[in-house]
């Protein structure tokens, strides 16, 4: 049977708050999938210039106060990619690179988080569902150091460590963003593994400190990277340095125009 659109409104007007929400998650595992099946770096830059356009549309209507957070984001994070995976090297990508993809889609799932905080399902119940990521995240951290050796054959004692920051953002007001980070980027990191887009060393290089992979709780250091784009975004000038640009410009243009004729008469 056909339903009408007149039923069907009511659901998709429950949805509406939570669609970007919804694209994303469907967005994350196909992205994962058709970078597996690039064959080159070359192939796997034509998902890198989707991602910044979606990037780029999905921040074009937000406020200029979220728009500064996500793209101090983008920025701290490539600084992360780079410094992790290809100097340090605590985990690959298939290609030995940083995937073009990568910067933006930090900037998308930051934007995830930003904008769950203030779905109305986190509005009543923000706080159970920090409650339940604090859970899950213990759990989690635990089974890595117990049961994961025995079934996968890894110690993940880097997700323990991540562990007690992620228990000091569970404390703080803005608990919901930080565990709304949490499950988008644990959902994240486990289809990215799974699929093989990246892949953590065993034992981190240098420090030698055994992993999972992914890592159990590492999603505290997106949290910190959430936290420090927060920290500077807000530390800069208010209005941006674009927005005084645009406006002394405007303010040159109505020096330069000519006078009503009313004013030039008196």
């Amino acid at each position: 049977m056909i339903r009408s659109p007149a039923l069907l409104r009511p659901v998709t007007g429950r949805l509406a708050p939570y669609t970007y929400q919804i694209f994303l998650l469907f967005l994350i595992p196909l992205a994962f999938f058709l970078d597996i099946h690039t064959s080159d770096v070359m192939q796997q830059d034509v998902l890198g210039v989707g991602a910044w356009i979606i990037l780029f549309a999905a921040t074009r209507f937000s406020a200029p106060t979220e728009r500064r957070q996500v793209w101090t984001m983008v920025a701290i994070a490539t600084c992360v990619e780079l410094w992790s995976s290809v100097v340090w090297g605590i985990y690959r990508y298939r290609f030995g690179n940083v995937p073009l993809f990568v910067p933006p889609g930090h900037g998308l799932v930051y934007l995830f988080a930003l904008r769950a905080a203030r779905t109305p399902f986190m509005e009543r119940h923000g706080q159970i569902v920090a409650r339940a990521a604090f859970w899950v995240a213990t759990a989690w951290a635990v089974g890595g150091m117990t049961v994961e050796p025995l079934l996968l054959h890894r110690l993940d004692l880097l997700g323990f460590l991540w562990w007690p920051l992620f228990a000091w953002f569970m404390r703080k007001p803005s608990a919901p963003v930080y565990a709304a980070a949490f499950f988008v980027t644990s959902y994240l990191e486990l289809w990215g593994t799974h699929f093989g887009n990246w892949a953590w060393q065993v034992f981190a290089p240098v420090s030698h400190i055994p992993s999972g992979n992914p890592p159990s709780v590492i999603s505290a250091g997106y949290c910190l990277m959430d936290f420090m784009s927060i920290w500077i975004a807000t530390s800069l000038p208010q209005p941006p340095i674009l927005d005084r640009i645009k406006l002394a410009a405007r303010g040159r243009i109505r020096t330069a125009a000519p006078a009503p004729v009313a004013d030039q008469a008196s």
